[in-house]
C-alpha cells in the first residue's frame, strides 16, 4: 500500500492573504494551479514510455476512436471522484470540446467526503489541480503527482491557521490496489495515463477531484464541512464539473489488472 502526504518544498506566504484568496479562486475558475514549465525529458520516463507504452496505446485508442477524438489528445481531463470510486478520463482534439474517453476504478482510496486539511489526516485532497511531474520510480509502479497543495489550499490554510508545512503532500495518482491519501488505479490503468501524460504532454492537464458526482447527486444529508470555505470550493468544483460531458449510461469501463467489481 502507497502512503502518501508528505511535504516537499511549500514556500512560505510572500504576498498578502487578501491576494492570495483573490489568486486562489481565479486559478480554481481557470482550472490552474502551480503549472509547471515544461521540463527535458526525463529517461526513465522515456524508458517507462517504451516498455508500456505499446499496449497501453492499443487499450486507450479503441476509447478515443468510439468517442471521435484523436490519439493523442491535444489536452486531457482528469476526474476523480470520491464517492463513486471513479476516475473519468475526458480529452479533445484541435479545436474539439472535451469528450468522455473512459472511466477508471479507483480501487485504493482512504479517508472520507472532505477536503485535505493536515498531513496525516489520511483525507485524499478535493479541488482542481494540475499534474506537477511525471514518476517513473514509483513505489506504486507508476505515478502522476497532482499540485497538491494548490494556492488555494494555501491560501485557506493561511485563513485557518494552518501551517504550511503541515499541509502534506507528494499526492499521486498511481498504480496498485492500496493507498493512503492518494487514487490508486490498478497497475494497467496506471500505465495507460502514465503514457497519455507522456504523449499528450502533462503540463496542460487538469485534474479535478470532486466528493461527489455533482452533475448526478448532491452531498450525503449528513455531510458537515470542516469549515465555511468548503462550500466555496464546492461552488468552484460545480462550475469546474459543469463544464464536463456526462458519461453514456453504464459508461463504466470493463476489469483491469483481473479486478472484480467492474462493469461496462
Amino acid at each position: 500500500m502507497a502512503i502518501c502526504g508528505s511535504m516537499r518544498g511549500v514556500p512560505e506566504a510572500t504576498t498578502s492573504l487578501a491576494r492570495r484568496l483573490t489568486l486562489a479562486f481565479g486559478l480554481l475558475a481557470s482550472a490552474c494551479a502551480h503549472r509547471p514549465a515544461a521540463l527535458p525529458v526525463d529517461p526513465d520516463i522515456a524508458a517507462r514510455v517504451a516498455q508500456y507504452g505499446p499496449e497501453a496505446r492499443a487499450r486507450l485508442r479503441p476509447f478515443f476512436d468510439l468517442a471521435g477524438v484523436p490519439y493523442p489528445p491535444a489536452r486531457f481531463v482528469l476526474l476523480g471522484l470520491k464517492h463513486e470510486r471513479e476516475l473519468h478520463l475526458f480529452a479533445a482534439g484541435p479545436a474539439q470540446p472535451l469528450a468522455f474517453i473512459r472511466s477508471f476504478p479507483i480501487w485504493g482510496a482512504s479517508g472520507g467526503l472532505g477536503p485535505k486539511l493536515w498531513q496525516g489526516d489520511r483525507q485524499v485532497p478535493e479541488g482542481i489541480y494540475s499534474i506537477a511531474y511525471m514518476n517513473p520510480r514509483s513505489v506504486a509502479h507508476l505515478s502522476l503527482a497532482l499540485s497538491y497543495p494548490n494556492d488555494f489550499d494555501l491560501a485557506w490554510a493561511a485563513e485557518d491557521g494552518r501551517p504550511f508545512a503541515e499541509l502534506g503532500g507528494d499526492i499521486m495518482i498511481h498504480g496498485g490496489w492500496g493507498s493512503i491519501g492518494c487514487l490508486a488505479i490498478g497497475d494497467t490503468a496506471a500505465e495507460d495515463l502514465f503514457v497519455l501524460a507522456a504523449d499528450a504532454g502533462f503540463e496542460q492537464a487538469v485534474v479535478v477531484i470532486s466528493p461527489v458526482d455533482f452533475r448526478r447527486r448532491a452531498l450525503p444529508a449528513d455531510y458537515r464541512p470542516a469549515s465555511a470555505w468548503v462550500d466555496r470550493l464546492y461552488a468552484a468544483i460545480r462550475r469546474e464539473l459543469d463544464t464536463l460531458p456526462l458519461p453514456p449510461t453504464g459508461g463504466r469501463i470493463e476489469p483491469v489488472d483481473g479486478a472484480p467489481g467492474s462493469t461496462r
